[in-house]
This record gives structure tokens, C-alpha cells and sequence, in this order.
């Protein structure tokens, strides 16, 4: 077979003009997915990666089956308890989607989860939806909707079989096992029943995929009476539902990234108007929860008016007035503590928090508690250095214990029940890991960089034991929306870490890892921040003897490839390869058109660049595309991206490579043409993708052979 060059994309320029700058941009052409010239060029760029990699089918077939072999195919998750059912998913070898189930409850005092044991028959097993069998004849499948009603009786559920994460929304009979008429075209995610179950609330999203309207839709009625409940004609804003654990309240958050606005629907007759708690202000953000506290109804209102790291505050729900000045505090502000959110219960709250760069989880009991602010807080303790923990599924009001799932580096996912009277800590299951796996034989560890600015950036490592030193070593980033990339133990990892690659997490700014104060300071104007300090821990890593820059290798995806796109223009020579998923590497472009989807959101980020011309300056500074360099030499990269793709286009990547080459730097683009953000759907395919990128790795840290 004639060895294929690399494919040159055609150039046709085209113009650009903002704040008297002029831009010629030879590729913005590729944006017309329906041009047959595209599809044709995009094809090429696969036909290329497939050959350049062809000499991988062995390793990425001997990765597949490492993770395929540590997987326990058919399996059960641990049942929830809602209502009268235990509710869980099973998985069956050979199939690439998850089944949910129920199994009805003993008594009413049942709290303890039954032991369910994989390939062995349940008493009173329902199949309440089969994704392997909605699946066929669809190339993609995901959910993005699944709610019972409280009384068990029916399901909404809503499918995407595009990737474009446009949802069918549908209502089963539980009882017969029937689809009603019902069906709903173009929704969004996070439809929900009401409490009564009579009525199922769900979003739609505009011309530029943003969720702004809520509606009312009357189970069993044509769509076209469906109610209009609010609509969010500001463009920064989109629009969510969900009913509180006690269902007293169905809530309606309107949200921006820094500025939110919550109303409440009563439970008891939700075809009432909706009723705002606080108005929303700029750069403010809270949540509620509804709680009752001293045999009195509460609003717990986590908040960050003048309080950066937020406090917690409670108010009567007749008297929630115009914020927080008059409201009693419960838990105050910190400046070493990120609150990050509270759940109520009949007789206890739930704190999820970070603190020295870590989530914790604390309980309050509310037995014998008159008065929000007598709430005594216990956290829950963990023994290893580096961990995750957090609230799991929790449906229940009136439940006795807390689920939490919790995991490490090298400690797979654990979950636990936290009986909340005595504090005893029952482990329900954790996550097998076939093929004789032992934490004992790997180590975790933290380290800390030091930004140019003199800022501690902390780094997590995971390697096996005995790894020699300097090792082959995958630094991985991410640094946007206050996003926090915690440790968590990964099966397909293990296919790295046991040939002796180190594996580390740079926790850079605009993240969350370090409060409030860490994301700030890695966003809009200072963006920058984030590209620097993940430069900073790759350093770090050489110079602490860890690794070398021809044995190094990055990846991040999303808005962690605009970090991947800017490190490889900032410090390419720290590096021997970029492996760049979804990366959001044209950002000026995309943020400087308020029609393409969800930019209008993105301003409250990045700056809009639109009406500031010191945004458009700044961004215009890092854009990897816009500053792809002809004096260094870059390292092998490694594009991927999904045609179907509406969070990153596929052709901010596909400009990105074709600049790229005309520099002569060895890139490579691999287009999923059946897939969305997340990359293909259904579990063996995703372990096929991801055994194609860790080949890949390896044999750009030459351990291929």
C-alpha cells in the first residue's frame, strides 16, 4: 500500500475585522460540515492516522483486552433505595450498555441494600429499561433523561442517538412495560417528574443548543398543550429542574457561570407560578434546599455574596427578601474552606466542601437541633494522603444512612453507608479490578510546583512500585470552570502504570482544587495562568527527577486542549507528545460568534471579545491556532474529535492541524463521525478508543515493542 502524506487542506481565506484588527483566516471553510470537500478532507486526515498508527493494531488490541480482561463484564452496581424499590443497573459481558432495574423492597424499615451477586437472578427483578435494546440500530446511544415517578409507576426517559445531545423525551408504563403516546421532541437534558406525578417538567434548548425554556407537559395529553413555564431570554443564562428531596418544591435554577437565580413551584400544586428566592445580582451565585429544622420549614441558601469561598444561610420561605443581609448564618465564610454544597434530609445535612486542595464530606444531625445555627458539624475522615469522597445517590427524605462513594489513586471506587446516629462506616462494594490488582503495589504522592508568579501549584502522582527514576511519565490538565480534576484509580490507566509510566494530575488555576480564589485567578484576563502553571509542573517533574522532556507526554481534552494547544506553542520542547481530545483550540473564533452553540455562556469565562477589545487582545495572545509558531520544533500530536460534536466543533481541531502543517510539525487528527463531546458511546467502543490513544502514548514514550 502507497505510503499516504500528510493531508494539506486546501486554503481559502477568509477575512476577519474587530477593534480595527484584520485577520486572514486561510480555514475557516472547514466549518461547512455539509461540503463534501470537508467530508472528503476529513476522511483523508483518518485514512493518514490510520496508516501513520497501523504498526499499533497489535499494542491497542493487547491494551482492549487489559481492560477488557481487569473488567468484571457482568456486574451489578449497589441498589438504591426509592420508595418501595431498589433501584441499580447491571452490566453483561458482551454488551455495550447498561440495563436498570429494580427489585422491590422487604418493609418499610428495609435500609440495608441487598447483596446482589453478579449473573445470579433477583427476586422480583423489573427491567425497567434496557439500553442494549433502545440501542439497535443506532450507530450512537445516550441517555439524557431517566426519572421515576414517586409511586413507581412510570419513567421518563429521553435518548440521543446522534451525539448533537438533542433528546427524545419519552413516558413508560412501568406496570405494563409500555411506551405512552407521549413523545417529545429536541429536549434538553434533566426532565423530571412532579411530585404527584401527574406532570413531567423538561427544558429545550434555543438555535445555539442553550437550554431556555422550561415546560409543563400533562402525562398522557398531546404536546401541543404542553404549559410554557419560563422562558430565559438573556443569552449568558440557561435554564434547569429538579424536585427537592423532600418534594415540597419543584426548583428552577437560572444560571451563568457566575451569576444564578433560583425559584420555587409548591410541590402540593405545581401548575402555580414559579416564585424567585433571591433576584439574581451579577457575579452572584447560590443554591437552596429545602430543610426542616426545629419542626420549621427552611431555605439553606449556600451563597457567595461577599463571601468569595460562600457561606451557608438560612431563611424562612416567606421571608426570603433580597439576600442575605438579614438571613441567619449556619455555616460562616472561610478563606481555607470552598463550600461547595449542602443536602437536607428529615434528620440530618450533608457538607461537600474542599479543603488543602481535597473534597471532605461532614455530617450535621438535626435531632434535638432548635435553631439552624445550632448545627454541629462532623467530617468524615480518610485515612490516605490523596483521595476523592462524596455524597452518592441519596434519594430519600426520610432515609437513616448516607451514601457516599469515595476512591484514591490507587483505591478503586468504593461505596459506602454512613449510618448518621452512631457514625459507622459500612463498605457496600468496591469497584473489581480482575488479574490479581493490589493498591499494595503502586504509590500516590503530591507534589508542588512553583508558578513564575510564585504560586504552589500541587501536582498528584500514581506510579507502580519499583518504577525506576526518571520514568516515562503522562501529565494530564484540564484548569477551567472551576472544575476540579481529584484523584480517582482508572482500570485502562493500569495498561500505562504497569510499564512503567508515572501518571500525574497538574492542578492548575481556573480549576477549583484550591477554592474560589484558584479558578478566578485562571480565567478571562487571566487565562494565562492556567497554560503557565501547567509549564510550571512539567518542569517541576524534570527537575525533581520524575521524568525528562523526551519521556514526557500531555494530554487534556475539552478546555483542557486549549491548555494542550497553548503548552505546545508556550513549551514545546518540554514535551515528546500532545495528545489533545476535543480541544477547544480556536477559541477566539468561536467565542467572537454569539450564534455559533453555547458562546454567549462562555463569555462570562473567557470575556467577550466581542464588545472588549482587551479581551479580544488577550485571547487572541494564546489562541493555540492563531499562535502556531514556524521557529520551534513541536512534538508528536495526537488530535481527536467528534464531527457531531456541539461543545467544541470538530473544526476548531481540523484548523488547528491544517496549521499545524504548513509548520511541519507531526500531527496526526482522528474524527469519530458518529459521535459526540464525549467521544462514541456504549463501554467496549469507549474502551476501543481508549485503548488507540494509550497506544499511541506508549509509542510516543517508545515502550510500543
Amino acid at each position: 500500500m502507497a505510503s499516504l502524506l500528510p493531508p494539506r487542506a486546501a486554503t481559502h481565506p477568509t477575512e476577519r475585522i474587530h477593534h480595527g484588527d484584520t485577520v486572514i483566516d486561510n480555514y475557516e471553510w472547514l466549518r461547512d460540515k455539509e461540503s463534501a470537500e470537508v467530508i472528503a478532507h476529513l476522511n483523508a486526515e483518518n485514512a493518514y492516522t490510520e496508516q501513520q498508527n497501523a504498526h499499533l493494531a497489535g499494542l491497542r488490541e493487547t491494551i482492549f483486552g487489559e481492560i477488557k480482561g481487569r473488567t468484571l463484564e457482568t456486574d451489578l452496581s449497589v441498589p438504591v433505595r426509592e420508595g418501595s424499590w431498589w433501584y441499580y443497573g447491571r452490566s453483561v459481558e458482551g454488551k455495550e450498555y447498561g440495563i436498570h432495574c429494580r427489585a422491590p423492597i422487604a418493609d418499610e424499615n428495609d435500609w440495608t441494600p441487598p447483596a446482589l451477586e453478579p449473573g445470579v437472578d433477583v427476586p422480583g427483578e423489573q427491567i425497567l429499561l434496557d439500553g442494549n435494546v433502545e440501542a439497535e440500530g443506532h450507530d450512537f446511544f445516550s441517555l439524557g433523561s431517566f426519572d421515576v415517578s414517586q409511586d413507581g409507576e412510570l419513567l421518563a426517559w429521553a435518548v440521543d442517538t446522534e451525539g448533537d445531545e438533542r433528546f427524545t423525551l419519552r413516558v413508560r408504563n412501568l406496570v405494563t412495560g409500555e411506551d405512552l403516546a407521549d413523545e417529545i421532541q429536541n429536549t434538553s437534558h434533566g426532565a423530571v417528574f412532579s411530585p404527584d406525578g401527574r406532570f413531567v417538567f423538561y427544558t429545550t434548548v434555543d438555535e445555539s443548543w442553550r437550554p431556555d425554556t422550561l415546560w409543563r407537559h400533562e402525562v398522557g395529553t398531546p404536546t401541543r398543550a404542553d404549559v410554557l413555564v419560563l422562558s430565559e431570554p438573556d443569552e449568558r443564562f440557561w435554564v434547569g429542574v429538579g424536585v427537592t428531596r423532600s418534594s415540597r418544591y419543584v426548583q428552577v435554577v437560572v444560571s451563568s457561570s457566575v451569576t444564578s437565580e433560583w425559584l420555587l413551584i409548591d410541590g402540593h400544586d405545581v401548575t402555580t407560578e414559579p416564585r424567585v428566592v433571591w433576584p439574581r445580582r451579577d457575579d452572584v451565585e447560590y443554591s437552596v434546599e429545602h430543610a426542616v429544622i426545629g419542626g420549621e420549614d427552611t431555605l439553606l441558601i449556600l451563597h457567595n455574596a461577599d463571601a468569595p469561598n460562600f457561606e451557608l444561610v438560612a431563611v424562612s420561605p416567606d421571608a426570603t427578601g433580597n439576600g442575605p443581609g438579614d438571613a441567619m448564618v449556619v455555616r460562616a465564610h472561610s478563606d481555607e474552606v470552598r463550600l461547595e454544597d449542602v443536602e437536607a434530609f428529615a434528620g440530618h445535612l450533608v457538607f461537600g466542601y474542599r479543603r488543602d486542595g481535597l473534597s471532605r464530606l461532614a455530617i450535621a444531625t438535626l435531632d434535638g437541633v432548635s435553631s439552624p445555627d445550632a448545627i454541629d458539624v462532623r467530617e468524615v475522615g480518610f485515612d490516605e494522603p490523596l483521595y476523592t469522597v462524596g455524597a452518592s445517590a441519596n434519594p430519600e427524605w426520610a432515609q437513616p444512612t448516607v451514601r457516599l462513594s469515595y476512591g484514591s489513586l490507587v483505591t478503586p471506587a468504593t461505596v459506602y453507608d454512613l449510618d448518621v446516629a452512631s457514625g459507622k462506616l459500612t463498605q457496600l462494594k468496591q469497584q473489581p479490578v480482575l488479574g490479581g490488582y493490589s493498591p499494595d503495589d503502586y504509590e500516590q504522592a503530591r507534589e508542588w510546583a512553583t508558578a513564575d508568579d510564585g504560586t504552589r501549584v500541587p501536582i498528584s502522582l500514581v506510579w507502580k512500585r519499583g518504577t525506576s527514576r526518571p520514568a516515562p511519565l503522562l501529565l494530564y490538565g484540564y484548569g477551567s470552570y472551576e472544575a476540579s480534576m481529584d484523584p480517582a484509580m482508572s482500570i485502562a490507566r493500569l495498561s500505562l502504570l504497569d510499564r512503567g509510566v508515572t501518571f500525574a494530575i497538574a492542578h492548575v488555576r481556573g480549576g477549583g482544587e484550591l477554592g474560589r480564589a484558584w479558578y478566578e485567578n485562571g480565567k478571562t484576563l487571566s487565562k494565562k495562568n492556567t497554560f503557565t502553571d501547567f509549564v510550571a509542573c512539567a518542569r517541576h517533574l524534570v527537575d525533581a527527577g520524575y521524568t525528562t522532556p523526551d519521556a514526557m507526554v500531555a494530554e487534556g481534552g475539552s478546555a483542557g486542549g486549549l491548555l494542550m494547544g497553548a503548552v505546545a506553542n508556550l513549551a514545546p520542547e518540554l514535551f515528546t507528545g500532545i495528545l489533545a481530545e476535543v480541544p477547544f483550540v480556536d477559541p477566539l473564533t468561536s467565542i467572537l460568534d454569539p450564534d455559533l452553540p453555547l458562546t454567549v455562556i462562555e463569555w462570562d469565562e473567557w470575556g467577550n471579545p466581542l464588545k472588549n477589545a482587551d479581551v479580544y487582545g488577550y485571547m487572541k495572545s494564546y489562541s493555540p491556532y492563531e499562535n502556531v509558531r514556524d521557529d520551534v520544533e513541536y512534538p508528536r500530536i495526537l488530535a481527536v474529535t467528534s464531527i457531531n460534536d456541539t461543545r467544541v466543533l470538530y473544526v476548531e481541531p481540523a484548523k488547528w492541524v491544517a496549521r499545524l502543517r504548513e509548520v511541519g510539525a507531526p500531527v496526526q487528527f482522528k474524527v469519530e463521525m458518529n459521535a459526540g463531546h464525549g467521544g462514541v458511546s456504549g463501554r467496549y467502543n469507549a474502551w476501543r478508543e481508549r485503548a488507540y490513544e494509550l497506544a499511541w502514548v506508549l509509542d510516543t514514550l517508545g515502550l510500543a515493542s
